[in-house]
């Protein structure tokens, strides 16, 4: 059964915030959890099995497209066999295991039964590019690297004269785990125990390398006690999502990649709880459309990007059926549903009216329940995180009956940094402080994080330690300068309002964020990617890439199927919707902030274009040089 309203409020303790000058500067909640002061990560796959051995706590797609379960006895039996098998090739206490796949159980058992043998795992892009590769195996002083696929295995074959250290390497559909279960069958149980026991929570469990916005990716060290301070607090502020969901026991199906902290903290915050998990590859449509179905998650992990496809592609389908209309109605009784929802929680209205519920009860059945459905039917509960998801689909898929907990944080928090409490939203913005953690506004406005899962700095490989950032972070009471800017309210909730760095000063002295403007312009089904231009010009401009997808559904309601891309990017038609995006974008800011210009490109922004980094964040300076000339068009008289 859900968990009751007041058993959900009990456990919510609201933050103690600080003023200056009448204005919030720091917010803190108290710890909801104890700290871990013994044992690892890798101990826990085994302290399931011993106290639920027949709860299932993965499950694990078949060629033939059926789940099938996997209890906590039979993955520690999975984990200890694999933990024997990197001993025996000589791995030791420490060293690094590079893992580079996509989502699947293996990254996961890999995962786990390294750090069951002492081990420190550097996740790898799968997409990663050899140079990118090369750099994060040498820096990391990798000594064993797992891939997935013969082209990664080729690719890293191919800088093996230039990695000395890397013993190691193993390919998953070449049979990896297979091979390693072989290689330390004669090997005693006790050679994985003995290792556990060796493993303090202050020792190093993973490397995770900054994707790199800027500048060479740096590897943040992430400890087992910051792990345990993340996973343990946000599962207990998200009681509703982790313990008990509606009338199924919990489960998420995680398709977001383990290379990225997200990810990552998922799957130990499952293993945790023992919320069944299960893995999925692919993000393209159809495949992952098919997982949800058969998996049938009660929750999810998503980034912006998802959400914002499975919204416009369900506006595109009834527009072709001629019910956009009807679409866009039941969207704003959704949003207006939630928003009375909202302010009812804060004491600041009564809820829903009676005509709004009959409306609401109305579009249930004819909209809400197939936006459901496109998630596998009984998502309950979606975590949000990556970038701002913005008020607009916050309140859409909540009207919706989908919950959405959105956060906040970098792959130095361990992942979320705020969250949405339960029963307590505010659309628009990213939460409260985890519990156990401090969020301080500094004079220029930048954001500031403290607590137990803030890393311990990053790697020094020539020391093979972490090395702590010079503004902060890591030791004991330090503060951790984010490169974020953000707001506190009266009640703590935070708002990030843009990038320190990529804050963009108009010529007439106007400081701009541009994440607003471009999260925003991203809603519109055309719109693919975007970047706004302003620095040090008299105005703001903006490049627009155009989604595939919503190009095609544009190109089938006008008849222009056949008209190649580099053509329609100068049709009248097109640019005319592409303009109304950028008008609703406009009215969201000053005239002094707004977009003035903007050029459709017929190219699109990706990771292989180098203008994306793997968590689908923007490359600001290699867009501006790559396009210099079409921004240089924007500014011409």
């Amino acid at each position: 059964m859900s968990v009751p309203r007041s058993e959900a409020l009990s456990l919510l303790v609201p933050p103690r915030t600080t003023a200056v000058a009448g204005v919030v500067r720091e917010a803190s909640v108290p710890p909801l959890a104890p700290p871990v002061h013994d044992g690892s990560l890798g101990d826990l796959p085994f302290d399931n099995a011993a106290v639920a051995p027949a709860d299932t706590v993965l499950s694990r797609k078949q060629p033939d497209g059926l789940w099938r379960d996997v209890t906590a006895a039979r993955f520690a039996a999975e984990v200890l066999a694999v933990a024997k098998g990197l001993i025996a090739h000589g791995l030791g206490p420490g060293d690094r295991l590079a893992l580079m796949a996509r989502t699947r159980y293996e990254w996961t058992l890999l995962d786990f039964a390294a750090w069951a043998a002492g081990l420190v795992t550097v996740p790898v892009y799968p997409t990663s590019a050899a140079p990118q590769v090369r750099w994060i195996l040498e820096d990391s002083r990798a000594a064993a690297c797992v891939v997935e696929t013969a082209g990664q295995m080729k690719l890293v074959g191919a800088e093996r004269a230039a990695l000395p250290g890397l013993a190691h390497v193993w390919q998953i559909d070449a049979g990896a785990v297979a091979l390693l279960v072989a290689a330390g069958r004669d090997l005693p149980d006790e050679a994985v125990a003995q290792r556990r026991a060796a493993r303090a929570p202050d020792d190093i469990a993973t490397l995770i390398y900054t994707s790199g916005t800027t500048g060479r990716p740096k590897g943040c060290v992430l400890t087992h006690a910051n792990f345990f301070a993340e996973v343990d607090n946000a599962t207990e502020l998200l009681h509703p999502v982790f313990h008990a969901v509606s009338r199924e026991p919990a489960a998420t199906l995680l398709f977001l990649p383990l290379s990225h902290v997200f990810g990552r903290m998922v799957a130990v915050g499952c293993l945790r709880a023992r919320v069944r998990l299960g893995h999925a590859p692919s993000l393209r449509a159809d495949e992952l459309r098919a997982d949800l179905a058969g998996f049938r998650p009660t929750f999810l992990l998503a980034i912006p990007y998802v959400l914002e496809r499975i919204h416009n592609t369900a506006r595109a389908t009834a527009e072709q059926l001629g019910r956009a209309p009807a679409f866009d109605r039941a969207a704003d009784v959704a949003r207006r549903y939630a928003e009375a929802n909202a302010a009812r929680a804060h004491g600041a209205g009564r809820g829903p009216g009676p005509r709004l519920r009959a409306a609401h009860a109305l579009y249930d059945a004819l909209v809400y329940r197939r936006i459901r459905a496109a998630l596998g039917g009984r998502v309950r509960y979606v975590i949000s995180g990556g970038s701002p998801l913005g008020r607009r689909l916050t309140t859409f898929y909540t009207g919706a009956g989908v919950e959405v907990f959105e956060g906040y944080g970098l792959t130095e928090t361990t992942a979320a940094s705020t969250l949405t409490p339960p029963l307590r939203p505010r659309p628009g913005t990213v939460g409260w402080p985890l519990p156990g953690s401090a969020v301080r506004i500094a004079a220029d406005g930048e954001v500031l994080l403290r607590g137990g899962h803030v890393f311990a700095g990053y790697w020094d490989a020539g020391r093979q330690e972490a090395e702590f950032p010079a503004d902060g972070g890591g030791a004991p009471g330090e503060w951790f300068a984010t490169g974020d800017l953000g707001t506190l309210d009266e009640d703590g909730y935070l708002t990030i309002t843009g990038r320190k760095k990529e804050l963009i000063v108009t010529s007439g002295g106007k400081n701009v964020a541009p994440a607003p403007l471009e999260d925003r312009l991203r809603a519109h089904p055309l719109v693919a990617q975007c970047a706004v231009i302003g620095d040090n010009r008299p105005y703001l401009t903006a490049l627009i890439t155009l989604d595939p997808d919503g190009l095609g559904h544009w190109q089938g309601m006008h008849g222009l199927d056949d008209v190649p891309v580099q053509e329609l990017v100068g049709d009248k038609a097109l640019l005319a919707c592409v303009q109304e995006a950028v008008d609703d974008a406009n009215r969201t800011v000053s005239r002094a902030e707004s977009i003035r210009r903007f050029a459709v490109l017929a190219v699109e922004f990706t990771e292989e274009s180098g203008h994306l980094t793997p968590s689908m964040k923007l490359k600001r300076a290699a867009v501006e040089r790559d396009f210099a000339a079409e921004i240089d068009e924007l500014y011409r008289a």
